[in-house]
Formats: C-alpha cells, structure tokens, sequence
C-alpha cells in the first residue's frame, strides 16, 4: 500500500511551523504506525534532508510518549490504544494522513511532532505520591482493601499520561489525568493521610500550567487509550469541594509535616 503524508514540521520551539508532504510507498500493511514513520524517515535522510522528529520509547502502548494527533484524532483511529498500536491497516491504499503534534498551550511544540510535556510532572510532584510509612511490600499488602475499590484503583492508575485527553479537550482540561492520579491514591489506605493535600495542591499545579477547565464533554475519556473513565472528575471534584471546605476551617497539612 501507499499513502501521503502530511505532516507539521517545526524546527524548533520559536520557528514558525508548516504542514510538508511525503509520499510512503510499497508499505507492508500490518507495519505499525511509528515502523512507517521510520521507513520514511530512512527515505528522507538518503535525500539529505532533516528526519522527522517524533517521540517514542516502549512501542507497547505503555509509556505514552508516541503521542501524536493522527487525522485530527489524538493517537489516531481505533478505541484504547496509543499510536504505536496503530497499524497501517487502519488506513486505505492512497489516503492522505494528516500527522500534527498535540496542539495546548501547557504542551508547548520542541520540534515536529515532539511537544514538552513537562506540565504533567509538575502536577504529579505537587502531590501523586505517599509520604506514608508503609512498611515493605508484605506489610503494605496486608492492609484490607475493598474489592471495589481495589478495581476502582487499579482503572485509575492505568493512566499513562499520554496527554491526549488534553489535546482531545476543546478547553485544554488535564482534568482526566489529574483526577485518575487523584482517584487512584484516593481510593486506597494508604493515600488517605495526605488526601485532602493532595486534591487541593495538584488542581492548583494543573491551573498554574494554564490547562483549562472542563466543560463535561467527554472528548477526554473518548480518546484515553486506556479507556479511563470520566467518572474519575466527577470524584475529584467531590474531593475537592470536601478539601477546600475543611481548609476553610482548618489548614491542611500533608503527611511530611507541612502546610
């Protein structure tokens, strides 16, 4: 098979950027997306010129760092899987394929398809941990926990923050990442000392990286590629409301003995 691509280029973060075509001929259909990239690639470089740059790592759906806007879809066509799941099977002989990087002001472009998702740090280091003494691992798994809570948990901390959920939202809303990284220590014992905390400090991180707010669209849960569901904001916002209430009243302290 053979497409087109078209696909931004952008040299660098204060370059002005453009869509370029690239014809990926004789293609093997059951390549992956990310295998034709480097087959193009491979072509552009024997012509002398600069390779398309894009982010990747597993190649297993795991790490998140493919991710890329595939014919204005984030990770492109199927339902739970990131890009470099996408087979070329997905497309037609001679489509035209439309490659863009993720498009939000918190992830700002570095070059082609690679944008800094620094954003996403900042907000799991203000509070998407436990300073909780736990004990080893036998100690910590001896603490009963719900079978649905347990589940809950696990379904939350499957995000792997892609970012497509914000690329995927019209607003730029982290709100999907940040309420499964919220919900999943939320849920468990072991998070609760520092849960009120942990709300409150990681919605103010996310609003300081200029995400915006949600707007209850869904786009964000539509396009997860591990299918988190948005119920999980719906829980955050709860968490918060009952936060924000106590510090009203109470400053909240997390477990390392600050406020």
């Amino acid at each position: 098979m053979s497409v087109t691509l078209r696909v931004w280029r952008q040299a660098g973060p204060n370059a002005a950027g453009a869509f370029k075509d690239y014809s990926a001929k004789d293609l093997n259909p059951n390549m992956s997306f990310l295998e034709m990239l480097d087959v193009v690639n491979d072509d552009i470089t024997q012509l002398g010129d600069e390779p398309i740059a894009f982010a990747h790592d597993c190649r297993e759906g795991i790490c998140g760092t493919c991710s890329c806007t595939i014919n204005g879809k984030p990770h492109g066509p199927g339902k739970g899987i990131a890009t470099c799941q996408v087979y070329m099977r997905s497309f037609s002989d001679g489509d035209v394929i439309v490659v863009e990087p993720f498009r939000a002001k918190a992830f700002p472009i570095q070059k082609d398809l690679v944008t800094d998702r620094a954003a996403f740090d900042k907000i799991q280091q203000a509070g998407g941990f436990i300073s909780v003494r736990t004990g080893a691992a036998p100690d910590a798994n001896s603490i009963p926990v719900p079978k649905p809570d347990a589940d809950l948990a696990m379904d939350a901390a499957t995000c792997i923050g892609c970012g497509a959920c914000v690329a995927a939202c019209k607003n730029s809303s982290a709100m999907l990442f940040v309420a499964a990284k919220v919900g999943h220590l939320g849920l468990m014992p072991q998070g609760q000392p520092e849960r009120d905390s942990r709300v409150l400090a990681m919605v103010k991180t996310m609003d300081e990286a200029g995400f915006g707010n949600c707007t209850n669209q869904y786009e964000c849960s539509a396009v997860c590629p591990k299918l988190i569901s948005h119920d999980f904001i719906a829980r955050m916002n709860r968490d918060y409301l009952v936060a924000s209430f106590k510090a009203k009243f109470k400053p909240v302290s997390n477990a390392a003995g600050g406020e």
